[in-house]
């Protein structure tokens, strides 16, 4: 098993192909499944019309063209279901191989954003060392804003967007509406204030903004 979580991707054209192969073999086996049933059934129709006499021989002498038909059947019958049970097990480690992938994806991505922000971290640490106190309010008020600036690029290069809705028509998708208060400049349904900016990862809603929304003049 663990050979074949080692494996590599198979392709598009490989899963497809490897998809109609798992459907053929079902198939195959229905139909030949099927086919070993009418053999059955003939053989019993053909039984119950003989004469009394024919009916009274024993089993061993029937005609050996319906014996050997019927065996044929079973036959590939046996070799349907035995390749369909060699494609699932083959479809089953491709199943785990995948989801094993995926995972090992996610751990890469991860400890990239990580190793960054570890990066902010230091600078945090460098800027609070009793030895780099500064006594400029200004140099260590700059020196923190340079931090942010780093701590904000390496969230948006990850695909984070900042949700900033002041102003904007009230939206509920994407809003969370704490109050509303009366507004001389902002039209009634439209963001006053807010509160606490959301988050969004590409088109995806991490966290609705919190807003207080104008109920007009």
């Amino acid at each position: 098993m663990a050979e074949d979580l080692n494996e590599q991707e198979p392709t598009a054209e490989e899963k497809a192909k490897f998809e109609q192969d798992v459907l053929k073999a079902a198939e195959d086996a229905m139909k030949m499944e099927a086919e070993a049933n009418k053999a059955d059934e003939a053989q019993a129709e053909a039984a119950a019309e003989q004469p009394a006499e024919t009916a009274d021989q024993p089993a061993d002498q029937a005609p050996e063209s319906t014996e050997s038909a019927e065996d044929v059947l079973k036959a590939e019958l046996a070799a349907a279901n035995d390749r369909n049970l060699r494609l699932m097990a083959e479809f089953d480690n491709f199943r785990r191989r995948s989801a094993k992938e995926q995972l090992e994806l996610i751990e890469t991505a991860n400890g990239k954003l990580l190793e960054k922000l570890s990066e902010v971290q230091d600078n945090f640490e460098r800027a609070f060392a009793s030895e780099n106190k500064a006594q400029d309010l200004e140099a260590f008020e700059k020196g923190m804003q340079m931090i942010y600036n780093q701590f904000a690029k390496i969230l948006t290069d990850a695909g984070l967007e900042q949700i900033d809705p002041t102003g904007a028509e009230f939206d509920p998708n994407m809003h969370e509406a704490l109050m509303q208060q009366p507004s001389e400049t902002v039209p009634e349904g439209h963001v006053v204030t807010v509160f606490q900016k959301g988050y969004k990862l590409k088109n995806k809603i991490l966290k609705t903004a919190k807003v207080i929304v104008s109920s007009g003049k």
